[in-house]
């Protein structure tokens, strides 16, 4: 049976996105601008909505951990500094600012509170949020949006012709072209052509190396322990039933998100109900 159509306007106001920020501070800048006017264009254009809401691309934005370097990392300070005020400057509507020793570690508390620090003194002091678009207008930023949302569309244009996205992924073509890119940006960091302060160039030797933040073993012990205690006091029926039901509705077209609800209810792990998933659609290989 054929499946209903959802109007668009019933959902899309409650869709929502996730970005990256990297360095480029102007570029940056025009890309979430090119996003939000792309995404109007096609709600409207392509997909039909008649609401503005439907038309608004929420995003959150976090800053690029690939960024941040393992030499200097206190410079990283910086740079995440640099990416949340592009972003806010774009126009994201929340905000995650990264640790400066995350090459290193997961965040220390003294990086977590500097990053929370950084949020709070572009929100709080810079006063870029005194007005939306701040840039628009600026014969730069605007032929550089321009310039991206042109690039993006054919982008568009180029996987609709391979048959749409899935289609583009099965070929291998998304995957290809974000290789492509990393080995571009990584040649020209290696041949000097794209400047990582610290890496490439205004190396110093470091003294007094950061010390990276550790995990207290004693904490996994505890979680282990924790995983055993549920594991043994859950009900064994109501969790069979529950992976089996979420396994034969996975065989067909079901919603599989009241099944998975119903695993979580009797006590299944993340871990059995992904297996359980597996059993039923494998598992993604790349195309080359």
């Amino acid at each position: 049976d054929a499946l209903p159509i959802l109007d668009v306007d019933a959902f899309a106001p409650r869709l929502s996105f996730f970005f990256n920020a990297h360095n480029n501070f102007l570029e940056e800048i025009a890309k979430y601008r090119a996003a939000r006017r792309l995404y109007a264009r096609i709600m409207r254009e392509r997909f039909g909505a008649r609401l503005d809401r439907s038309c608004m691309l929420r995003f959150h934005t976090q800053t690029a951990g690939s960024t941040l370097t393992a030499q200097q990392p206190e410079v990283n300070v910086a740079r995440v500094a640099l990416q949340a005020m592009a972003a806010v400057l774009g126009g994201t509507q929340s905000l995650h600012t990264n640790g400066q020793d995350e090459a290193l570690s997961l965040p220390s508390e003294q990086s977590a509170r500097v990053a929370l620090r950084t949020q709070q003194v572009i929100g709080y002091e810079s006063g870029v949020t005194a007005v939306p678009d701040p840039l628009g207008g600026s014969e730069y930023i605007e032929g550089l949006t321009d310039e991206i949302e042109a690039g993006a569309r054919q982008y568009i244009e180029r996987i609709d012709g391979m048959g749409g996205t899935l289609a583009a992924i099965e070929r291998g073509y998304v995957q290809g072209e974000i290789q492509r890119s990393a080995y571009e940006q990584q040649k020209a960091i290696e041949e000097g052509r794209q400047i990582v302060v610290g890496v490439n160039k205004f190396q110093t030797e470091e003294t007094e190396p950061l010390k990276p933040f550790r995990i207290d073993p004693e904490l996994e012990r505890r979680q282990v322990a924790r995983l055993r205690e549920v594991r043994a006091s859950r009900s064994a029926q109501d969790h069979c039933v529950a992976l089996g039901r979420l396994e034969a509705a996975a065989c067909g077209t079901e919603n599989l998100m009241p099944h998975i609800l119903e695993c979580c209810r009797a006590m299944a792990t993340v871990g059995e109900i992904s297996d359980s998933l597996r059993k039923i659609f494998g598992e993604y290989r790349e195309a080359f």
